[in-house]
């Protein structure tokens, strides 16, 4: 089996199942997403730490992660490693100074720790065959748009760069994405 690297390109509601997110994945060398639906709680989990937010006190995954580093164990990566009956499933992959474990966990949670231990996310050609979405560029769109905002974060962006990316996400419908680079642009202005 081939492993394929993921980066978080998205977060955002879910069109197929109300009250829920999809946490979109995308192939860090191609074009392929991978949309998962996850919980509203699991995607605050996510978003915090892909945000670098510090909330008032831990959310459970960083009481996870407090708990891995107090006993030198580090999370090397995470694999999205099995879909059945369209749930996904996934593992954690430790070390603990040089013992490997493998940890089974749901695929939001892996997720949420990957952000947190700046670890990559992997899954199977098999699993993006079966619920992959192929994305196709238009006229040399940057596939990588959301992704780079998501991974960077948009305050490493210039006035005109967030300006740019605000139109592509509003012509793709991004609305989460565009709202933050609104808000930052709003902000840069007014100071």
């Amino acid at each position: 089996m081939n492993k394929v690297a993921l980066d978080i390109v998205a977060i955002s509601h879910s069109v197929s199942q109300s009250h829920n997110y999809a946490v979109i994945l995308g192939e860090v060398d191609g074009s392929r997403r991978l949309p998962i639906v996850i919980g509203g709680f699991e995607a605050q989990g996510i978003a915090i730490a892909v945000e670098k937010m510090t909330p008032n006190r831990p959310l459970t995954h960083d009481l996870f992660k407090a708990t891995l580093d107090n006993f030198d164990i580090a999370i090397r990566e995470v694999v999205i490693n099995d879909l059945l009956d369209g749930i996904f499933y996934a593992q954690l992959i430790c070390d603990q100074n040089g013992d490997i474990s493998v940890i089974d966990s749901r695929t939001s949670d892996a997720i949420a720790m990957a952000v947190r231990f700046n670890c990559p996310i992997y899954t199977y050609d098999f699993i993006l065959d079966q619920a992959g979405v192929e994305m196709e560029a238009e006229k040399g769109e940057d596939l990588s748009t959301t992704r780079t905002i998501h991974k960077q974060g948009i305050s490493g962006l210039s006035l005109a760069e967030l300006e740019s990316q605000l139109a592509k996400a509003i012509e793709m419908e991004d609305y989460e994405t565009a709202a933050k680079l609104r808000d930052e642009i709003s902000n840069r202005k007014s100071n």
